[in-house]
């Protein structure tokens, strides 16, 4: 539905809403709000409403702090869990400064940049995530735990998977806000799930994975559970991912097509992949942003990819085609996980991809083999070469990536890698129970 000012006072009215969020993302893919109550709401969508920068991580300082939010009219939902009477709505929100220019560091901003880069192109970019989440237990306090007693895996249904109410719950919210639910299924390990939904343009997907993530851990809160999209929560346990599925549209045709060619793929589709594989060290950063994160990518996990090759049919690989279905083809990037901001990692992936085009930068060879299974000797000779191993060495790359550099910005990119490298150095200087197990009482 395209809203307008006058539609939504009038729904506002008609259905009983009383509040309204105004919601960001932060840095760090923290989602953020103000709530205001339905009479500021024509303030709210004539961009008056005001909140201190300085206190939200990797904004602004305190002498230039105040930022306003403009509210995104075709973001407007109500929240289907709240009460009937007295509805919750909510805007995603565009932040400015005083003056009236953009602020650099919102992230959102960062995106659209993107975008309006690919459409100067001529490119529409489509994407489609692949969202894992673990549903654990609560304690008596209704504090969260890595723990749980459910003993299903893959495509399993109940009694074994514990979570398919909770599960259900979930889809059929999404689907009360719009969303176009494609699949949901118990993923491989125990109290593991993924809900898929439509992909579409990058700026309503990167919106919708932050509301996708809000609504599966508010309903899985009234489940008596706590979901999680930690990559990594237990050693025993595969990690979760949030795969990416890109596509290029000019026209309405999708350009990652060739129908004359052998393979399918068109040779802006190669290039696409040769951009993302030459910058893919930097852009691991961002959309790999904690320590957790590289628990996750470790050999023996098929979800998990540690080496920068591409296949068509190979799930070992970094980026995948998953099929060529004509119009439907896309490069599925598979080392992604859902801690990264999603406006970052897409705004990335993306102009990596379209400088790859713009330079023709062609992919090595596509590797069918399992490359887990392929000897070091094996991999160099193909030209594989390995992912940075902790956030110290993706940090290390995205700092000296001049392109993934400037489509972060100076201001994103400068506090964004000043905070990482503080907790990669907090985490080097934690002492783990692994360690005290192994060394205490041997040393």
């Amino acid at each position: 539905m395209k809203y307008t000012r006058e539609s939504i006072l009038d729904y506002v009215e008609n259905e009983d809403v009383e509040f309204i969020r105004l919601q960001f993302t932060d840095m760090f893919g923290t989602m953020k709000n103000m709530a205001v109550t339905s009479s500021q709401l024509r303030k709210a969508m004539e961009n008056k409403c005001m909140f201190d920068g300085s206190l939200i991580d990797g904004f602004t300082r305190v002498e230039e702090s105040d930022m306003y939010l403009h509210p995104d009219l075709s973001t407007f939902v109500t929240f289907p869990w709240r009460p009937q009477q007295g509805k919750v709505a909510r805007f995603i929100c565009d932040i400015y400064r005083p003056d009236g220019e953009r602020f650099d560091g919102d992230p959102r901003y960062i995106l659209q940049r993107a975008l309006e880069n690919a459409a100067g192109m001529g490119y529409v970019f489509d994407v489609g995530p692949e969202c894992e989440f673990f549903l654990f237990n609560t304690d008596e306090n209704g504090d969260p735990t890595a723990e749980t007693t459910e003993k299903a895996g893959y495509f399993d249904l109940a009694p074994l998977d514990m979570g398919e109410n909770a599960r259900r719950d979930m889809v059929l919210t999404l689907e009360d806000m719009g969303f176009e639910v494609i699949s949901s299924e118990h993923e491989m390990s125990p109290a593991q799930h993924e809900i898929d939904f439509r992909s579409d343009e990058a700026l309503k997907t990167a919106d919708n994975i932050q509301t996708f993530k809000f609504a599966v851990k508010t309903i899985a809160r009234r489940h008596g559970l706590h979901a999680t999209f930690m990559p990594k929560p237990r050693r025993d346990l595969n990690g979760s991912g949030m795969h990416i599925n890109m596509s290029l549209y000019r026209d309405g045709r999708n350009i990652f097509h060739d129908p004359a060619a052998e393979d399918g793929l068109s040779s802006e589709a190669k290039y696409f992949i040769g951009g993302i594989m030459k910058h893919i060290n930097a852009i691991t950063g961002i959309t790999n942003p904690t320590v957790n994160s590289y628990k996750r990518l470790v050999p023996g996990y098929e979800k998990a990819p540690v080496h920068t090759a591409w296949s068509f049919t190979n799930r070992t690989a970094l980026i995948r085609i998953p099929s060529r279905m004509g119009d439907s083809t896309r490069i599925e990037l598979r080392s992604p996980d859902s801690a990264a901001n999603p406006y970052l990692a897409l705004a990335v992936c993306l102009e990596a991809g379209l400088e790859g085009i713009r330079s023709k930068t062609e992919p090595p060879k596509p590797v069918e083999r399992n490359i887990f299974e392929m000897t070091m000797e094996e991999r160099l000779e193909a030209g594989i070469e390995a992912l940075p191993a902790s956030l110290g060495e993706a940090v290390d790359a995205l700092e000296a990536d001049e392109l993934i550099r400037s489509v972060l910005g100076e201001h994103i990119c400068s506090k964004f890698i000043a905070a990482k490298r503080r907790e990669f150095a907090d985490y080097r200087a934690y002492v783990s129970r692994w360690e005290l197990d192994r060394y205490l009482s041997r040393i």
